[in-house]
């Protein structure tokens, strides 16, 4: 791989930074990284030994591969002050979340080779979910390198539709949220129930690591494992009855579509 820059050092690039050193994909001599907050540069400049730069043009001359890991409120900024450097050579990788291609494409200029990603923080420890779309001018092989950098930090699949990337972000984007609620939850019944904090967190992140086993190894859907565990009478369909009565099903999708209308509008300037 030739080198690559990260425009924000936040979590994000941070995880890719380390997952692509750990996958071996680059060197850390081959990666640049700038941000507006000093102290989160050296953060990263510390943990990774990449070089730091002040200077977002700086950087984008210095490399042909540029992942914009900025809020998405300042992404029009940040296009509108590297797109000088912009090139047919250059390829640009957005994890701005809710940032449209037309948008991105428009503050780099018409040249401009640009991939857009919905990543999730996983990432973080090399179990992320990331879906790409590429824009007019990226190529397929501009996809295949995308996807190579993004499954060095979980899996990662390309879609055609960009419309997608909305409930995308709605559900594998925010959805480790939700699942951190859910173990809070757990933790807290447990506890109320008289278990020390420390064994209710310890039997919630088992219980949740082997539900999520059973799910990818088994190849049975969500309701035929829960329908297993699920006696007549039981312990568990007493349970499964408070979730239902206070419509748990319902508010999971609620929630979905609340993250995911909030992506749309994050879009739009």
């Amino acid at each position: 791989m030739k080198k690559i820059g990260f425009i924000g050092a936040g979590n994000m690039a941070g995880a890719l930074m380390k997952g692509l050193l750990a996958a071996k994909l680059y060197r850390p001599q081959d990666m640049l990284a700038s941000d507006v907050v000093p102290a989160q540069l050296k953060k990263v400049q510390k943990a990774y030994q990449v070089e730091g730069l002040r200077d977002n043009r700086a950087l984008v001359r210095a490399v042909p591969t540029i992942v914009l890991a900025v809020k998405p409120q300042i992404i029009d900024e940040v296009l509108a002050e590297i797109r000088p450097e912009v090139s047919k050579e250059k390829l640009f990788i957005s994890i701005a979340a809710g940032v449209p291609l037309a948008r991105l494409e428009g503050g780099l200029g018409s040249d401009a080779r640009v991939v857009r990603v919905m990543p999730n923080t996983p990432a973080l420890v090399g179990k992320g979910m990331a879906v790409i779309v590429r824009g007019k001018k990226a190529t397929p092989k501009d996809e295949r390198l995308t996807l190579t950098l993004f499954r060095g930090v979980g899996e990662a699949l390309a879609v055609k539709d960009e419309a997608l990337l909305d409930p995308v972000t709605g559900l594998s984007g925010s959805g480790p949220a939700y699942v951190y609620l859910f173990a809070e939850a757990l933790i807290t019944g447990g506890t109320q129930e008289g278990l020390p904090p420390r064994v209710a967190t310890q039997l919630t992140v088992q219980t949740l690591e082997g539900a999520v086993a059973m799910l990818k190894e088994t190849g049975k859907s969500p309701k035929e494992l829960r329908d297993m565990v699920t006696s007549p009478g039981g312990t568990t369909l007493a349970g499964l009855a408070q979730l239902q009565a206070r419509h748990f099903h319902e508010t999971v999708v609620a929630a979905v579509h609340a993250a995911t209308r909030r992506s749309k509008e994050l879009g739009q300037k």
